[in-house]
Order: structure tokens, then sequence, then C-alpha cells
């Protein structure tokens, strides 16, 4: 049986309106996808993009910074208790197949910067300009295709 792929939402954990769009839209097409969701568990990009993967009937894991269940979105199915804080975001990392990075600051760069370390594609909308090879897409749709194109 071929394994399901896996793919993260990275972004703030405070975000403008525009991006939460843009996250649980991400978030959707992922499911629609049948792609799991990996987030951080959190507040903002996170919530949004766990949002729209549930309503979508997809499956979405939390990588949690904290040592509390009860932290995780709402829409969290299984959430991964670390303890770690920031440091949970080399696990993101390593657990996904793909990242799309939403925006975000320095935890998102992080993140971007553990996928890169280990040869995970990035795709990025109105994310960090680095010199690093991030994808860049416009929007949630070309995002979702860009990182399904990356990973099959």
């Amino acid at each position: 049986m071929k394994r399901r792929k896996i793919i993260a939402v990275i972004g703030g954990a405070e975000a403008s309106d525009k991006y939460l769009t843009i996250a649980e839209e991400v978030g959707s097409l992922i499911a629609k996808g049948n792609a799991i969701l990996v987030t951080g568990g959190m507040g903002g990009v996170m919530t949004s993009a766990s949002k729209g993967a549930k309503e979508a009937n997809g499956l979405v894991i939390g990588i949690l910074p904290t040592l509390e269940r009860e932290s995780a979105n709402p829409y969290v199915d299984i959430p991964i208790v670390t303890g770690l804080s920031q440091a949970r975001n080399l696990i993101i990392a390593r657990t996904c197949d793909c990242a799309i990075a939403i925006n975000g600051k320095y935890g998102t760069l992080s993140e971007i910067a553990y996928c890169l370390m280990y040869d995970v594609p990035v795709i990025g909308i109105d994310t960090w300009k680095i010199d690093a090879p991030i994808i860049e897409a416009k929007n949630a749709a070309e995002a979702v295709e860009l990182a399904f194109k990356a990973i099959s």
C-alpha cells in the first residue's frame, strides 16, 4: 500500500485575514488531494489551514510546542505533544514531504531553513526572500499544485 503524502503548512501564529483565508484554502486543497496536513497545531495560519483540511474531511496532525494536548487548535486530529517550544519546528520539517510557507516571521523562517537543510521542498506564498530554492506561488491553488508536483 502506498503511503499518503504529508504536507506541512507553516506560517505565523498571528496573521492578517488575507493570509488566514489563503491558509484555509490551502488546507482544504491538501485534504482534497488526499494528503495529510501537518502544522504546529496552534493559532493563526495553523488553525486556518487545519480548519480548511477538516472541513474537506482531511486528517490533521499538530506538532505542539507545549506539554498539553488541549493547547492544540480544535481542528487537530492527532496532537503530538513535544514541550519543545520552537524546537518542534525541526520535527515538522522532518515529518513532511513538502512544506507550504504562508507569509510568516522568524518561526516560519526556521521551519523553512530546516526543510531546506533536509531537502524538503518549500513552496512560498509571500514569504521570506532568501538565497534558497523556495518555489514561489501566487495563490493557494498554485501552491498546492506545486506541492503535489514536488512530491510526486
